[in-house]
């Protein structure tokens, strides 16, 4: 069984997106002083690979810990949008039902790290989220800073319609040579509007 991740490193030095906070990794004992290490982690929620949920746009919107475990395990269907508009012409022929997790390719986490990466990102079309919010799947993820930009009209579609966002993906490409696989998305048990994941996907064929 073949199992490939899908999730960048949470370092120090990561870039977040304009405004947010800045994470930190401090070692606050060390073994040759104290005889054991640990570490401290500051961050905000939406920092790295991470998972929104729709308290994150809507007033009175879900957290993470309001959906079951289940919810975060799905059959998974790779969305190739290298060089394309993200647009309901990408769904044909996908055989996408309801539940399901949607990955969106567009290569553009070979970026990340770099300041241009939250500049100008490719975005979602408005008729791509209403249509995959009309097959009701469960999640979708890209490797891309964001779905869209301000005012966020995307996320409030998809968080309106109760699918969860996941950010900053990375290594999709691996995912091109195969055509079946699960994903595996579960984000920290943070009682927040959103949380770091880590995204695993398994190899079905």
């Amino acid at each position: 069984m073949k199992y490939l991740d899908l999730t960048h490193t949470f370092r120090n030095d990561m870039h977040v997106y304009p405004g947010d906070t800045k994470p930190e990794i401090r070692q606050t004992t060390f073994f040759d002083k104290q005889g054991f290490n640990c570490f401290k982690i500051s961050t905000g929620m939406h920092v790295g690979t991470h998972m929104d949920a729709p308290l994150h746009m809507l007033q009175n919107g879900k957290k993470l810990t309001d959906y079951p475990p289940e919810r975060f395990f799905g059959k998974g269907h790779l969305i190739d949008a290298r060089n394309k508009p993200i647009t309901g012409e990408l769904l044909y022929e996908k055989n996408i039902v309801k539940g399901d997790i949607i990955l969106i390719f567009t290569g553009f986490d070979k970026n990340f790290g770099q300041d241009s990466y939250y500049m100008s990102f490719p975005q979602m079309s408005e008729e791509f989220a209403q249509k995959i919010s009309d097959l009701e799947i469960s999640i979708v993820g890209m490797d891309t800073p964001s779905p869209d930009g301000y005012p966020f009209p995307i996320h409030k579609i998809l968080m309106g319609n109760d699918i969860l966002i996941i950010e900053n993906l990375t290594g999709l490409e691996a995912l091109l040579v195969y055509k079946e696989f699960d994903v595996i998305a579960l984000p920290a048990k943070y009682d927040c509007e959103a949380a770091p994941v880590r995204v695993i996907v398994k190899i079905i064929r």
